[in-house]
């Protein structure tokens, strides 16, 4: 019952291996930017390409296979499910049918293209209903492909930042990229230190929803015995004592720090000290070197 021990997503695994741990913090922003920002408005091949990318790049780092497979294996699932579900979502497409008279009759006619289709299941039977049948068109195959490869993109990319960077490396980027925002009265250091405390809650989080699931194969619940009713109003009751638990940890948290004062630490204070190393500075180079060059290539063939 421990299974969400074992998906690290989301928390800083502590180690010395692997070469993406060195690397400047800045830099890592600046990556997981090119892969939530890229997508927008790209076609299905660099879509694909930054998944593979994405993919490689978490082999390469040099983390260990347990850290990592099982998080992988866990999106490439979410991600194929989520994205077969959206391919047989209806598209919208409209063709003009022409009834009253041939096409042959009126010159110069450019009839609309038909769907292109791809894959055609049913009509299916369950019992007495009939559904389907279920068309995947080019569009449709599209939408699934390119809701499939955002979700992993958008989820691993984050993920791999925070697996691999402490939460105390990452508030001190944050707050060096939102230093120039100071200047129009925007409390940086706060904000900083309030994402610090977000992340150090997210193990909380996950372990207060263990203890809820734990609970509940404890007392051997069936759902179908049940009903529906009463299966919505034990999820709704678990999301509740999920929250006021979440919400009681953050009111503990913000009495021990009222208690020692009410100070915080300014993320100057978490400047990492690899950066002063001159060992990863080519490291670093490299990194923003292989930055400019997707970026180039994005303009270039991302409409592909």
């Amino acid at each position: 019952m421990d299974w969400l021990k074992q998906v690290p997503i989301g928390q800083y695994v502590d180690g010395n291996s692997g070469w993406l741990r060195y690397l400047d913090p800045r830099l890592k922003f600046a990556w997981v930017l090119m892969f939530l920002v890229t997508p927008v408005l790209a076609g299905s091949l660099w879509r694909l390409s930054l998944v593979l990318g994405l993919f490689l790049l978490t082999v390469i780092s040099g983390f260990p296979l347990r850290v990592w497979w099982r998080s992988v294996s866990f999106l490439l699932v979410l991600s194929i499910l989520l994205g077969g579900f959206s391919m047989f979502l209806p598209t919208g497409d409209q063709i003009a049918s022409f009834t009253a008279r041939a096409p042959q009759e009126i010159p110069g006619l450019i009839m609309p293209e038909a769907k292109w289709e791809v894959l055609r299941l049913g009509p299916l039977k369950i019992g007495e209903f009939s559904l389907g049948p279920f068309v995947v068109v080019k569009r449709s195959a599209e939408l699934g492909l390119n809701t499939a490869t955002l979700i992993f993109t958008v989820i691993h990319s984050v993920n791999l930042m925070l697996l691999s960077t402490p939460p105390e490396e990452l508030v001190w980027a944050l707050s060096w990229l939102l230093a120039p925002l100071t200047f129009l009265g925007l409390p940086v250091d706060r904000i900083s230190f309030q994402l610090l405390l977000a992340l150090r809650f997210l193990p909380l989080v996950q372990e207060e929803l263990q203890n809820l699931l734990r609970a509940l194969t404890t007392r051997a619940v069936n759902l179908k015995q049940l009903g529906v009713k009463a299966s919505v109003g034990l999820i709704l009751s678990v999301g509740e004592r999920l929250i006021g638990n979440i919400l009681l940890r953050a009111e503990q948290g913000a009495e021990a720090l009222l208690v020692r004062g009410g100070t915080f630490l300014t993320p100057r204070q978490y400047k990492p000290n690899t950066l002063f190393f001159k060992s990863y500075l080519a490291l670093n180079i490299f990194s923003m070197g292989l930055l400019s060059v997707v970026l180039t290539l994005r303009t270039k063939y991302g409409a592909f």
